[in-house]
């Protein structure tokens, strides 16, 4: 078998492929992406999202030079 179903709801289904990433069919058998796969992964908690990097404050001899 391809793909393992891994959680079967009444709005989508999220399976797992071979290549271990994971997949999201809507109740009409369409393939979910973008955004609203990524919502309905986290919300599971089949995936976790990277914190964002701060931004480097800009150093005093940066900011002397701009103005």
């Amino acid at each position: 078998m391809p793909m393992e179903i891994i959680k079967k709801t009444n709005e989508y289904s999220i399976v797992k492929k071979r290549s271990g990433r994971f997949g999201v069919r809507s109740k009409n058998r369409t393939w979910v992406g973008g955004d609203d796969k990524l919502k309905i992964l986290v919300d599971e908690g089949m995936i976790k999202l990277p914190k964002a990097k701060p931004k480097p404050a800009a150093t005093e001899d940066e900011a002397a030079a701009s103005e």
